[in-house]
């Protein structure tokens, strides 16, 4: 009760986030915003899977369309098969798919790049006859798949169509991969109850864990978030899983692995043993050696030789240069006599000529 608790106050906040988010835009363009699950695993998924989820409320309004791919049917042409299904969709009860394409007018109209991107913007869903599913992504292109609008297998032949049908489009699916331990599947819409949205998660976290090719513990955390709101958690497990998922791992373990470790356990002791081994006896001759160079050396010990010395010429010694007594050098006689020129001249230049008075 104390986790219905908790998600119940967790999905009324989001809602109140969202009324206090909306505009008068909003109001009338885009009415209801997906509310979506973000599931973080314990462990990255060994191989890619796509769970489908029932819901017990529909988490799609009635107003999406949604298209059908059927198969050709043997001496019928386009229009006939369209009309043979449009019958037997309503004789089940059928009335949520506006619109039924067969194989071969999707392979000839629906060729060009352009018809291709209009078919993608025309309709929210699509549904195709599991007979030719493996045949569609060659004709639709990435696009398709990019945007997460890639077609659901539906048997058409089966005695519940009308429930079969309608689990498909109410319900959800989650696609797990192998690149990550991250998934997020929408499970309701803004404009439905609180109740409505909490029953909605249990069943999405209960089908996830059933149906989940994992062993151990599986869910981590699980987020509450919409397109334009920050994400709730609404579940945290505990670290005491980490020592149930060592032993997970141990057992999950082939006999053939199990030997293959045995195996590396033993040489890497062996090796060890071999290296300690080794190592003792090169020890053992190096120091062998050292003591047999040494007696060798005790009894035959070789005499040093002793340079002869020659006579050699003294080195001449350098004499300390004395220092000369600085003299004072003469004054030049031409710069004498230059210097009273240049004062003569001076003179002349500063007195000036009187003029005579006749």
């Amino acid at each position: 009760m104390s986790v219905n608790r908790s998600v119940k106050k967790a999905v009324q906040a989001l809602q109140a986030f969202l009324k206090t988010k909306s505009t008068r835009d909003s109001l009338f363009l885009d009415e209801t915003q997906p509310i979506s699950l973000l599931f973080t695993l314990w462990k990255i998924p060994k191989k890619a899977q796509t769970i489908r989820i029932p819901l017990p409320h529909g988490q799609r309004p009635d107003t999406d369309e949604v298209c059908l791919f059927t198969k050709d049917e043997p001496n019928m042409t386009s229009e006939q098969t369209q009309r043979f299904y449009k019958k037997l969709l309503e004789e089940n009860g059928v009335k949520n798919i506006s619109e039924i394409i067969p194989y071969k007018v999707l392979k000839t109209e629906y060729k060009p790049y352009e018809a291709k991107r209009r078919l993608l913007g025309n309709f929210d869903m699509f549904l195709s006859d599991d007979r030719i599913r493996r045949l569609l992504p060659s004709h639709l292109g990435k696009h398709f798949y990019q945007r997460k609008k890639e077609p659901l297998c539906v048997n058409l032949q089966s005695k519940h169509l009308a429930r079969d049908i309608k689990s498909v489009i109410q319900g959800t699916s989650l696609k797990v991969t192998n690149k990550g331990c991250c998934c997020m599947a929408h499970v309701a819409h803004s404009s439905m109850t609180a109740d409505e949205v909490t029953e909605n998660i249990e069943a999405a976290v209960q089908t996830l864990v059933a149906k989940l090719r994992m062993k151990g513990p599986v869910l981590k955390l699980i987020h509450l978030k919409s397109q334009t709101s920050v994400a709730l958690p609404i579940y945290n497990s505990d670290l005491s899983h980490l020592s149930v998922m060592a032993q997970a791992d141990k057992n999950a373990q082939t006999p053939k692995e199990k030997e293959g470790a045995a195996k590396k356990k033993k040489k890497t002791k062996d090796t060890k043993q071999t290296d300690t081994t080794a190592d003792g006896k090169g020890e053992e001759k190096v120091i062998k050696k050292k003591a047999e160079e040494e007696e060798e050396e005790e009894e035959d010990e070789i005499p040093q030789l002793v340079p002869i010395e020659t006579q050699s010429k003294k080195p001449k010694l350098e004499k300390p240069l004395k220092k000369k007594q600085l003299k004072k050098a003469p004054k030049p006689a031409a710069a004498k006599k230059g210097t009273k020129a240049q004062r003569g001249k001076m003179e002349s230049r500063v007195k000036r000529k009187v003029p005579k008075v006749k």
